[in-house]
């Protein structure tokens, strides 16, 4: 018996994570948990339930959840608040069937695997990451919690990126580079050198930019 759960979030990353837990075939979704949806709303099949507050009186038909909200700051205000609401709510992650994962990789709890994404020898995920399509992330890296890698974004091995950094679509991370926290990495960008925390960086070689404040959009 598939263990029950609910999805919060329903724009269009929640889309992509839903088609993830449905081909992986181990969780069945009772619904969807929204802030700003009205409940009753069908998305993908699914009623949303309600938002935050739906979970307090709920928490105890469910087996649990995961935050499908693209931007990194966001899900984390999201899993901090549903865990003031539900300290025990155990968080899941969601592996698609074709993504590959190697020998002594692990994968943190909420994260997203997607379709074709690869992740090397004892390389670490850490919590509530994503990991789009095409994704390859190489051996013996260490990714922290809340960071993002846009579709076709590489890794060389041995590389660190901190928490709540985005790699944008197409973007290139040679060996043995540490990325910073709040960062942010430009589409297309090939990074050859250290990027300090709180950076904006892009270009061939990706250079500085500027620098961000915690929490700044960027999708």
């Amino acid at each position: 018996m598939t263990k029950k759960i609910v999805v919060f979030g329903a724009g269009g990353h929640a889309k992509t994570v839903i088609d993830v837990i449905e081909k992986g075939k181990l969780y069945t979704i009772v619904g969807l948990l929204d802030n700003n949806k009205p409940v009753g709303q069908i998305v993908y099949g699914y009623n949303i339930l309600g938002d935050d507050h739906w979970l307090a009186e709920h928490a105890s038909s469910i087996d649990g959840a995961i935050v499908a909200i693209g931007d990194n700051w966001i899900r984390g205000s999201v899993v901090k608040l549903l865990r003031s609401i539900q300290p025990s709510l155990p968080f899941i992650s969601a592996i698609h069937p074709s993504a590959q994962i190697a020998r002594g990789a692990n994968i943190g709890v909420g994260s997203v695997v997607m379709a074709g994404a690869v992740v090397g020898s004892d390389t670490e995920i850490g919590d509530h990451c994503i990991l789009y399509p095409n994704v390859s992330v190489d051996h013996d890296s260490t990714i922290d919690n809340f960071v993002s890698f846009a579709p076709r974004s590489v890794t060389g091995g041995n590389v660190h990126i901190g928490s709540f950094s985005a790699i944008a679509i197409s973007a290139t991370v040679i060996h043995g580079i540490t990325i910073g926290e709040h960062c942010v990495i430009g589409a297309s960008a090939t990074v050859l050198s250290n990027i300090a925390p709180y950076t904006v960086a892009y270009g061939t070689p990706a250079r500085f930019i500027r620098t961000r404040k915690q929490g700044e959009c960027y999708l």
